[in-house]
């Protein structure tokens, strides 16, 4: 009875704690369960801009590649540093093997003075003058790594208007899709309306079959724009580097406020100084400048300072030469002139010469082609103010018109067909403001990228 007394409760305790164990690992294998509803963040075009211009992964490739030049730049200015050597060696001489007459009369004796032989030293030298050529390579070198520098901005202000694109693509079919939605309230009213005058036999089986054909077509519609803007939200978190679980939800909507014209123009006159590829050109064609000065140094002779010291075993200066270690050292001026390239650099010379006019031709187009992108999209932008405007009281118009022909269906004084397209212009119009206003933002981005201000 004692031992039964005791054995339960320790029975009982031994239950409850396996039976928390369970219910602790049943509770955090539950939390750690993956959430099916996706995350949602909330972006203004802004922050979706700054995102594309940091965090794509193009941009990023293009700064490593501006890192790299930059470490090019570094290993040319080395090359003006002395070449110093340090060098040793160590031989053991097999016996001398003499011959009395022809090939006959083979005999060997021993090397003199000795059968080893070891050496070590430092040599240096160091460039005086090359004709400039060390100073055309370095400056060559940075041109590369400041048109580097250009190529980053400009892959970080494209990925910033292919950003923006898709942002305002995204706030379209939001837009889209509640227009949709406010037709689809439509159609089903619209359909409700005409089922209560078929059985009333004031309307033909005709107009109900075409009603309902209407909002199948309406929902497949909205169907279609949803798919449109997973896509959209797809293509955009590619762009700005996020994970593709997650929801982006357009802070902005197209209804705010588009720049002054003013702006634009203030742009216009940038561009021509701050345009990317106007940059690039200018780039390039300073670095070929830099390498036609290389290329004529090879005409020019070179001064180099000169410098030795090391210890040889045995002494072979003296002769004969003497069983014993010795220390020399010499410094010197060393003077080259290469005789062959009065000829060999002549057509190398011109040939870079051709190339530099050339180039100063692409830029002068390049700069042309800039300015003229530059003036068509200020009057791009024009037009789209101007569309802004005449959609707006298009709306307005075609609102009062859905609204008197659909008085007259119901009164039996117009056609179904009437209706319809009373209805779709009235939503073709909305959409129009919504395109007209997107084009609008879209085409100022462009010019701030055309002017390399993005």
């Amino acid at each position: 009875m004692i031992r039964s007394v005791w054995i339960k409760p320790f029975l009982y305790r031994l239950i409850w704690i396996f039976a928390g164990i369970f219910l602790t690992g049943w509770n955090m294998a539950y939390a750690q369960q993956p959430s099916l509803t996706p995350a949602v963040r909330k972006l203004s075009l802004t922050e979706a801009i700054t995102l594309g211009k940091t965090d794509n992964n193009l941009v990023k490739a293009a700064g490593q590649e501006e890192e790299a030049s930059l470490a090019d730049l570094d290993d040319a200015r080395m090359n003006a540093l002395p070449v110093i050597t340090a060098s040793s060696g160590y031989q053991r001489f097999t016996k001398l093997t003499l011959f009395e007459s022809g090939l006959g009369g083979a005999h060997s004796v021993p090397k003199r003075p000795s059968q080893y032989g070891a050496d070590a030293g430092l040599s240096a030298s160091f460039n005086l003058y090359s004709g400039g050529k060390q100073r055309a390579l370095t400056a060559e070198q940075r041109h590369k790594k400041d048109l580097a520098g250009v190529n980053a901005q400009e892959q970080s202000a494209a990925a910033g208007l292919q950003t923006a694109a898709q942002y305002l693509d995204m706030v379209r079919l939001n837009d889209q899709r509640h227009f949709i939605l406010e037709q689809v309230v439509r159609a089903e009213t619209r359909l409700k309306n005409i089922s209560s005058l078929f059985r009333n036999q004031k309307v033909t089986r005709s107009d109900l079959l075409r009603a309902e054909l209407n909002l199948s077509a309406v929902k497949l519609n909205l169907e279609q724009t949803e798919n449109d803007i997973l896509i959209s939200n797809q293509k955009l978190n590619v762009l700005i580097n996020i994970p593709d679980s997650v929801k982006v939800e357009p802070a902005d909507s197209s209804g705010t406020a588009v720049p002054d014209p003013e702006e634009l123009n203030n742009l216009l006159s940038q561009t021509a100084g701050n345009a990317f590829l106007v940059r690039k050109a200018e780039e390039n064609l300073l670095i070929l400048g830099d390498r036609l000065k290389g290329i004529r140094s090879n005409s020019l002779p070179s001064v180099s300072l000169l410098s030795a010291y090391g210890i040889n075993y045995p002494n072979t200066i003296f002769y004969p030469p003497v069983d014993q270690a010795y220390a020399i050292g010499f410094i010197g001026i060393r003077v080259q002139y290469n005789i062959s390239s009065v000829y060999q650099n002549k057509n190398k010379t011109a040939a870079a010469r051709i190339r530099v006019r050339q180039l100063r031709f692409q830029q002068q187009n390049i700069t042309d082609n800039v300015r003229q992108e530059a003036e068509a999209l200020l009057i791009k932008y024009r037009e789209a103010l101007n569309r802004i405007s005449v959609t707006e009281r298009s709306i307005e118009q075609a609102l009062v018109n859905y609204r008197i022909v659909n008085a007259k269906y119901l009164n039996q004084l117009a056609l179904l067909t009437d209706l319809l397209d009373a209805d779709n212009l009235y939503q073709e119009t909305r959409y129009n403001l919504v395109q007209a206003r997107i084009n609008a933002k879209l085409i100022y981005y462009r010019m701030l990228y055309t002017a390399g201000k993005l």
